[in-house]
């Protein structure tokens, strides 16, 4: 199998995040993204949706979602539990990951993608008809991002990891997150003392820099 993969975007780094957790290696083929590369035939064939990453397996099957890649390899490979070993663990994981995508990762892609030229008509990642730009979207994106990394503070003042005591893929993908602000101009606020802890504790991990 081969993983299509970029090296700044955010979802791939999550798969790479996750496989680096598991010790799970995969051939990576780099697809330039800056260059255009995925919106190219050559890549659409492999994936129409035109986005990263994707997972080409031996029989010709691609999956073309960072979450579904990694709950691909959770079942092949369920040690150590990175979406949960009991049910309310499982319930957990999945219910901060959501969260934390619906909240945050989505206030970064308003404030990015709303206002940054490389993605005039592109406000959307993918393959859609001309999609403008709505400036205040980006600005909902910015209220939205305060109001997500206080919720998140207060909750690691309550929890070691976003989702409990154990390290999960909900922290990779706040992980993911929280550096991809900075790509879209979002600042951390001044406290946060939780929330930095936490990510300091992320960032240490081998895995991080995967």
């Amino acid at each position: 199998m081969k993983l299509y993969d970029a090296e700044r975007a955010p979802s791939p780094r999550r798969v790479r995040i996750y496989l680096a957790e598991k010790a799970i290696s995969v051939e990576r083929v780099l697809v330039d993204l800056p260059g255009g590369a995925h919106l190219q035939p050559g890549f659409l064939a492999i994936n129409p949706r035109g986005t990263v990453p994707a997972l080409a397996l031996d029989d010709g099957e691609v999956i073309g979602d960072s979450t579904a890649i990694c709950r691909f390899f959770e079942a092949l490979h369920p040690d150590p539990p990175l979406f949960g070993a009991r049910p309310v663990e499982v319930a957990r994981v999945t219910a901060w990951t959501r969260r934390v995508e619906a909240e945050g990762y989505a206030a970064c892609v308003y404030a990015l993608r709303n206002v940054a030229t490389r993605f005039a008509d592109r406000a959307e990642p993918g393959i859609w008809p001309a999609l403008p730009q709505l400036p205040d979207l980006a600005t909902r994106g910015t209220v939205m991002w305060e109001a997500f990394v206080a919720m998140l503070d207060a909750r690691l003042g309550e929890t070691e990891w976003v989702a409990g005591d154990r390290y999960s893929y909900a922290d990779i993908t706040a992980l993911v997150t929280v550096d991809f602000a900075a790509m879209a101009k979002l600042a951390l606020p001044d406290g946060l003392p939780h929330l930095r802890r936490w990510h300091e504790a992320a960032t240490a991990r081998p895995s991080a820099a995967a």
